[in-house]
């Protein structure tokens, strides 16, 4: 993908296939080798009453932060309808499988009229990812008096420490460099405009998105048999969510796989259940989108034409 004006005239399909046909392998590897039942156990699963309710919820979350990126597209002049909006943020979903889901930074230069600049969708792209950023590490609160008790209050005490040490430093540094980093990334500049427009609008709407996200995971993990509240499976799922971005793996994959399932076996489970577990989550709250995005961005390339890739 290319940022300094249009986007390249070719979707970047090779690494996106890679991306999703190494998930794929691994997740069937792992599952034929951990699973306790048969390995599309939990694609049956997600059949059930409960894998159903936990679809809606995550179709609810892309409502959400589809309705806060409409927000943020309007700030810039482009006031979208309500449908046309939401069917142009699905499309960026397509290239959520890219490191730090970057490629989603490429729905407001796609559009065929008035497409967005670089900076511009840059800046809305940053937004969003310190909005999510904010409101997973929320949510991952009602979990800390939980791993105070599995590794022990001082450890807990110290890693927090250490985080609003490093957290100081860093704010130290980006207010000593502020200048000098908001003339060479002007996009960073863009982002805080986005974050001050309406700011109790998007963070309600990013706090409710994500909470709906986390009670599908506990409707996943009642009906796997789990017993683990919804506080604690929101927390969980944030905490994976958090874990997983650091890597700056293509949407987090492993990374955050690892961290949910590793959680939920702490919590009781065993390791193919909750094996099991993580893989529906996956499917509902990463793939699905997927799915849906290629869905979208072929229908308002091909049909529509509002996405254009000259």
């Amino acid at each position: 993908m290319s940022l300094p004006g249009r986007p390249a005239s070719r979707l970047p399909l090779k690494p996106l296939l890679l991306v999703m046909g190494a998930a794929a392998t691994l997740y069937a590897v792992l599952l034929a080798v951990f699973a306790q039942a048969s390995p599309m156990a939990p694609l049956r699963a997600l059949a059930s009453l409960a894998g159903l309710q936990a679809i809606a919820l995550c179709l609810l979350n892309y409502l959400l932060r589809g309705l806060r990126w409409r927000l943020w597209m309007a700030h810039y002049g482009r006031p979208l309808k309500i449908t046309e909006a939401l069917r142009l943020y699905l499309a960026g979903y397509t290239f959520t499988p890219t490191p730090g889901n970057v490629g989603e930074a490429a729905r407001g230069l796609l559009l065929a009229r008035n497409p967005l600049s670089a900076t511009q969708s840059l800046a809305i792209f940053g937004a969003e990812r310190l909005a999510d950023l904010l409101c997973l590490l929320l949510l991952c609160l009602p979990v800390a008096w939980w791993l105070a008790d599995l590794v022990g209050p001082r450890q807990v005490a110290g890693l927090a420490g250490l985080a609003v040490a490093l957290a100081v430093i860093v704010l130290a540094l980006l207010f000593r460099f502020r200048q000098p980093l908001l003339r060479r990334f002007a996009w960073l500049r863009e982002a805080w405009t986005c974050l001050a427009t309406r700011p109790l609008l998007w963070l309600g709407l990013s706090l409710v998105a994500w909470a709906a996200q986390g009670v599908a995971v506990w409707l996943l993990c009642r009906e796997a048999g789990v017993a683990v509240s919804a506080l604690e499976a929101t927390g969980f799922y944030a905490l994976a969510m958090v874990g997983g971005a650091l890597s700056l793996l293509p949407a987090g994959l492993g990374g955050m796989e690892a961290l949910l399932t590793g959680l939920l076996v702490a919590h009781g489970a065993s390791a193919g259940l909750a094996l099991g577990i993580t893989v529906q989550v996956r499917l509902v709250t990463l793939w699905l989108a997927v799915a849906l995005g290629a869905l979208a961005l072929v229908y308002s390339a091909a049909i529509r034409r509002d996405i254009s890739f000259k």
